[in-house]
């Protein structure tokens, strides 16, 4: 074996362990987002007060489109004009303060032409820090039952090809050690015939 491909086997498996993390990772936000929507109907939730949601319409062109994610954080207050997450019902709104009357918010798309009805402070989850472009669909392939399939099939397929190619080696391996026996013995084999034609020829 080479000495570029023994320092690249380290890499390898340092590669194929943070792919397992990440693919677990993902699986594990999927089930407890899912236990949190159902069990608690709880469409975002905020573990240590921060959360992401997928967008959903366009009602807030030209800010953020349909099938951005967008990257949440609770705040314990909140001003004019900050774009903030509000549960409604079973579905997540995202629209901007456009004016405070105490705890009395009123929100609005920038896209649309009427006010969304009143709500308080206490019913927003958070205000919008940042959005990725796009990331949102990936995010929602991700918790379907496709996507779902995808991640296991990577996972098994990150376990079992190694396994299969450390089997192969493991094979090959043995199979030289063993064409190594077998010309030994036949090396020690033709000696002693040698020595025995030796033996047996007249002086």
């Amino acid at each position: 074996m080479s000495t570029d491909t023994k320092r690249s086997v380290p890499w390898k498996g340092i590669l194929r362990m943070a792919a397992l993390i990440l693919c677990g990772t993902i699986l594990g936000v999927n089930v407890y987002m899912a236990n949190a929507r159902r069990l608690v109907g709880n469409q975002m939730p905020m573990p240590f007060g921060y959360g992401a949601a997928v967008v959903l319409s366009g009602s807030m062109e030209p800010e953020f489109s349909q099938g951005d994610l967008i990257l949440v954080k609770e705040e314990t207050s909140y001003e004019t004009r900050d774009i903030v997450v509000y549960q409604q019902y079973d579905s997540l709104v995202v629209h901007r303060i456009i004016s405070m009357d105490g705890d009395v918010v009123i929100t609005q798309g920038d896209a649309n032409n009427a006010p969304d009805e009143p709500i308080t402070t206490a019913d927003i989850k958070g205000r919008v820090l940042c959005w990725i472009p796009g990331a949102g669909n990936v995010v929602s392939f991700l918790k379907n039952p496709v996507g779902i399939f995808c991640i296991i099939a990577a996972a098994i397929a990150l376990l079992e090809i190694p396994r299969r190619r450390e089997m192969k080696e493991d094979d090959a391996q043995r199979q030289q050690l063993l064409d190594e026996i077998r010309r030994l013995k036949e090396e020690q084999e033709a000696q002693l015939r040698a020595q025995t034609t030796d033996r047996q020829d007249p002086q």
